[in-house]
């Protein structure tokens, strides 16, 4: 009989633990506080306790193609970009397709998971859950924990000088859930992330006047690329991601800034990062720059204090009356059942291997799925990180020693500090990087030289074509025999929801041509510097 391993949440990554514990002969046991799967993509008119929340028009900001379970396509009619009710749908086809719902306990809330007493010898944890009022303790041989991290909302009221005797009303976007309410109003919201970008564009077809404060400006980058193409099918490639990591940082800053800039320029709309957040990574909304051109909203620094009635900014300006206030400012990390020590194991810091595994633990027997960001996409990030959590469990696969490890933590951490990440992005990482990584420890990275070797055909599409889910079920432990051809195919998905009239045949792009004039771009730029030097 398999070890008993309890999940914490139904969400994505929740879901794909319990299937990935089940290939590895585990025994799991999800608990689920609301009354359904889907985590932060479960849509309520309303901000529940303990649940991530989202508004009614959220549409994703991955493609299909590229955030999918690696061995479940979507439906060839889905859009690219799906409102949350298709995910939604997309969702629990999964769940019923790989029969996980009977592993799963509803409206159950997890009150605490604590070391068993003998832990150091069995790994084992005392997990205390609550049921209509009744309580009930557990022993679990591991634990996932799954509960995202769009939960707890980061409200910094004390960073906001006079916001105490601000006589208008304040939200945090996880309570917005739709414009209808803030018709004729006039708002600030503040945070230019992908929530403080979709507020402040819809609430500009209904408020008065919008305003969006930023602090350090950011990225605006649309969904349609070259082409008209998905922008992850273009820009998420391992030859793109091999090419940017070969290069010396300043050219690769320098080409990642006019990348970014070649839509618009983003200094003319008050957008552009500062210096010290030039690689922060992208905001996605389509509409944006056309609501500032058309002065429906207006780009703001950041605020230097409330009055009664009004919002001064650092540049001196002042706005007012303002009715509303929307503090689009991201969320915190926080597990209220769990030791905070066991995350946070140095300086209230996450301390976690590979995003992952505590260190200090004696035993690997908990881990945390789908906290790590990347600019891929989510489903196939804690697909990879739960099977490998999986085979941690059940054996199949050793971590290295706690200084291991550690310095393994510190190495990242200094490389995102070096680039300019801050201490709140601590947990952000390079997709195909990191995917290849996890994908190295359970045997499934791709082999690109033997590809080539065998398979041309699909290595070219796996090495210049987009990174998609389908390559980590390609090979090794957990192999998809459908893999190969939904990697060879994955194009012919993507043109088939818009190709609703036929005019000519489709065409592909061709990453390939496309880096080699980045390539040229960048001999020439080193050509003119050995020149100076």
């Amino acid at each position: 009989m398999g070890k008993r391993v309890a999940i914490i949440g139904a969400g994505v990554s929740g879901l794909a633990s319990i299937r990935a514990c089940l290939e590895e002969g585990l025994q799991p046991t999800c608990f689920e506080r609301s009354d359904g799967i889907g985590g932060l993509w479960k849509y309520s008119d309303h901000a529940e306790e303990g649940r991530a929340s989202i508004y009614q028009s959220v549409f994703t900001n991955s493609c299909k193609e590229m955030m999918c379970f690696p061995d479940f396509p979507y439906p060839d009619d889905y859009p690219n970009y799906m409102h949350n009710t298709k995910l939604q749908k997309y969702i629990n086809m999964f769940a019923q397709k790989k029969n996980l719902l009977k592993y799963i306990q509803f409206e159950t809330v997890v009150i605490s998971i604590k070391k068993h007493a003998n832990f150091s010898v069995t790994g084992q944890w005392d997990i205390t859950t609550e049921k209509n009022g009744n309580q009930e303790s557990s022993v679990f041989d591991a634990v996932l924990i799954c509960s995202g991290h769009h939960v707890y909302p980061n409200l910094p009221l004390d960073s906001f000088p006079g916001l105490t005797k601000f006589q208008g009303s304040y939200i945090h976007s996880r309570e917005y859930k739709g414009p209808e309410a803030f018709k004729g109003k006039k708002v600030l919201v503040i945070g230019l992330g992908n929530s403080g970008s979709d507020i402040a564009v819809e609430l500009s077809h209904m408020a008065s006047q919008v305003f969006l404060s930023t602090r350090s400006g950011s990225w605006i980058m649309s969904r349609v690329w070259e082409d008209g193409y998905p922008w992850d099918m273009v820009y998420i490639t391992r030859f793109r991601n091999f090419l940017w990591n070969s290069l010396p940082n300043f050219v690769s800053d320098w080409l990642y800034a006019k990348r970014m800039n070649s839509r618009f320029k983003h200094e003319n709309y008050g957008l552009i990062p500062s210096n010290r957040s030039l690689r922060k990574e992208p905001v996605f909304n389509d509409e944006l720059p056309a609501r500032i051109i058309c002065g429906a909203v207006s780009i703001k620094p950041d605020i230097k204090e409330f009055t009664e009635t009004s919002v001064v900014f650092q540049d001196g300006t002042e706005f007012g009356p303002i009715d509303l206030v929307i503090f689009a400012t991201g969320y915190g990390y926080a597990y209220p059942f769990l030791d905070d020590s066991i995350i946070k194991s140095r300086n209230n810091e996450v301390t976690l291997y590979k995003g992952i595994f505590p260190p200090p633990l004696e035993k690997p027997t908990l881990a945390v799925i789908g906290l790590v960001q990347s600019l891929g996409a989510a489903i196939p990030t804690t697909d990879l990180q739960a099977r490998w959590a999986a085979k941690v469990i059940a054996g199949s696969c050793t971590l290295p020693s706690f200084s291991t490890m550690m310095d393994d933590i510190d190495e990242k951490m200094g490389k995102k500090l070096k680039r300019g990440f801050g201490q709140s992005q601590t947990l952000q990482t390079d997709y195909i990087t990191y995917m290849d990584e996890i994908a190295s420890f359970i045997g499934t990275k791709p082999n690109i030289l033997w590809l080539f070797l065998t398979d041309p055909k699909l290595a070219v599409e796996v090495y210049f074509g987009p990174c998609s889910p389908y390559q980590f079920r390609l090979t090794g432990p957990g192999k998809w025999d459908g893999a190969r051809n939904a990697i060879l195919t994955q194009w012919d998905r993507t043109v088939k929801p818009t190709r609703t009239r036929i005019v000519c045949g489709a065409q592909r792009p061709q990453p390939f041509f496309h880096l080699l004039k980045i390539l040229s771009l960048c001999v020439l730029l080193l050509a003119f510097l050995m020149m100076c030097y």
